[in-house]
C-alpha cells in the first residue's frame, strides 16, 4: 500500500504540472500586435512612423510614374513576336523568340538587340536593314512587327513581404499559350506582369508594411507608387513591370490590421501548424488536422484555428483546455509565445483583444483541462493498483 502511496503522489505532481503551466517567458520586441499582451517582457509595442525613401534609391533620379509606364512596353528574354513583309512569301515573315541573349535572330540577317527595347523602335531598325540590303522598298508599312505572347520577366523584391527575392511572374499554362499562338489577333497583354503579382509572389506585403510606399527602380531611375487602393478598394496605381526591375516595400515599424487580409498585394493564404492532442482527440489525425485545415485565409485568428483543430467545445470536462501559440515577429524575426485559455477567448467580451492574427508558418498546440487530467490520473492510478488488488485478493 505505501508503493500505491508513493504513486499518487508522483501522478498529482504531474497533474499540477500539467494545469499551471508556466507562463511563456518572451524577449523584449518580440511581440508585434495589441492581441500579444499578456506575455512577459513583450507587452511593449511598436510605435508608428513614416515610411523613408530607401538609401539604395537616393543616387538615382526620381520620376513619377507615368514615366516608368511609358518604358513598361519594352520587349523582354522570351517574348513571341510576328513579323509580316508586304510581298514577303514567307521566307522571312513568321513567328519569332527573343533569345536568352536578348537578341531578335531573322535568317540572313545581323542580330538586333531586342530585350529592353520598344517593339516600334525594333520594327523601325529591321525595315531600314531590309532596305538597305535591298531586299525592300521603302513603302509605307512595308514591315510590320507585332507582339503575339509575353514572356514571364524575373523581378525582384526587397522590404516589407513575407518573402523576399527574385520571382517570376507571368507565367502562363500550356492552355493558355496555345490559345495566344493559334490566335490572328495581333497584341499581347500579360496580367500576370504587374507589380502587384510581383508583391504577391513574393509572399504578399506584410502588416507592417506602407502600402502607399511601394518604390520600384528601374535602370538609374526609380518612383514611388500608391498600392493601398488594393487593399482597401480604392483605385490603385498598379503598373506593368519588366524584367530587372527592383520593387522595394518600405515599413511603418508597427503592425496595421487592416492589412491583415486577403487582397491582390497580400498574402491570399497562409500554411499554419496545428497539434491537438488533448482529450478527446489522442493523435492529429482523428483531431481531423490535415492540408486542408491548416492552410487557412490570411487574416485568420487564433481562436478559428483552434475550431479547426477541434479544440473548442466538447463536454464540459473540456471547458478548462489552454492553447499556445507559437510566432515570430515579421519585423524583426524574433520568436514569441503566447498561451491562451480557449474558454476566455470564447466567452470574454474582449475577446478581440486577446485573440491574435495568425502569421504564415505560426504553431499552434492545444493542451487538456484540469478535469480532463484528474480522469487520466484516476485511469492511470486504477491501471497501476488492479495487479496489486490481485494479488492481495490471490494471498488472501
Amino acid at each position: 500500500m505505501f508503493r500505491n502511496f508513493l504513486i499518487i503522489v508522483a501522478y498529482s505532481q504531474c497533474l499540477l504540472g500539467c494545469a499551471n503551466l508556466a507562463t511563456p517567458q518572451n524577449r523584449p520586441g518580440s511581440a508585434y500586435g495589441s492581441q500579444h499582451s499578456g506575455n512577459d517582457g513583450a507587452t511593449a509595442m511598436p510605435q508608428c512612423h513614416s515610411a523613408s525613401v530607401p538609401a539604395e534609391l537616393l543616387p538615382d533620379r526620381y520620376v513619377p510614374p507615368a514615366v516608368l509606364q511609358g518604358t513598361s512596353a519594352q520587349l523582354a528574354i522570351g517574348d513571341r513576336l510576328r513579323l509580316a513583309i508586304s510581298g514577303d512569301k514567307d521566307l522571312l515573315s513568321g513567328a519569332y523568340i527573343v533569345g536568352s541573349d536578348g537578341m531578335l535572330q531573322l535568317p540572313q540577317l545581323r542580330p538586333l538587340r531586342a530585350a529592353g527595347r520598344d517593339i516600334i523602335d525594333i520594327q523601325r531598325e529591321l525595315e531600314q536593314n531590309l532596305i538597305d540590303l535591298r531586299l525592300i522598298r521603302p513603302l509605307s508599312n512595308g514591315v510590320r512587327l507585332h507582339m503575339v505572347e509575353q514572356a514571364p520577366v524575373p523581378v525582384s523584391v526587397a522590404g516589407a513581404v513575407f518573402e523576399p527575392g527574385t520571382v517570376r511572374i507571368g507565367e502562363r499554362s500550356p492552355e493558355v499559350r496555345n490559345v495566344n499562338l493559334g490566335s490572328a489577333v495581333s497584341g499581347d497583354l500579360n496580367p500576370g506582369r504587374m507589380l502587384s503579382t510581383a508583391l504577391r509572389a513574393a509572399g504578399g506585403i506584410r502588416p507592417d508594411a506602407d502600402a502607399g510606399g511601394i518604390y520600384i527602380k528601374r535602370l538609374d531611375q526609380w518612383s514611388r507608387i500608391d498600392m493601398s487602393g488594393a487593399v482597401d478598394g480604392s483605385i490603385a496605381n498598379d503598373l506593368p513591370v519588366i524584367a530587372g526591375d527592383r520593387l522595394l516595400v518600405a515599413s511603418v515599424g508597427c503592425m496595421q490590421h487592416a492589412l491583415v487580409r486577403p487582397s491582390p498585394v497580400t498574402a491570399p493564404g497562409i500554411r499554419v501548424y496545428l497539434s491537438n492532442l488533448s482529450r478527446p482527440a489522442m493523435h492529429n489525425a482523428g483531431s481531423s488536422i490535415n492540408k486542408e485545415t491548416t492552410s487557412l485565409p490570411y487574416g485568420t485568428r487564433m481562436l478559428q484555428a483552434l475550431v479547426t483543430a477541434n479544440c473548442v467545445g466538447g463536454s464540459a470536462m473540456n471547458a478548462g483546455r489552454s492553447a499556445v501559440l507559437i510566432s515570430r515577429n515579421p519585423t524583426n524575426g524574433q520568436s514569441i509565445v503566447v498561451s491562451r485559455s480557449i474558454e476566455q477567448m470564447v466567452r470574454a467580451a474582449n475577446r478581440d483583444d486577446i485573440d491574435p492574427y495568425l502569421m504564415p508558418g505560426d504553431a499552434i498546440a492545444c493542451y487538456d483541462s484540469a478535469a480532463m487530467n484528474v480522469r487520466d490520473l484516476v485511469a492511470m492510478f486504477s491501471e497501476t493498483a488492479s495487479p496489486f488488488v490481485l494479488v492481495k485478493s490471490l494471498g488472501n
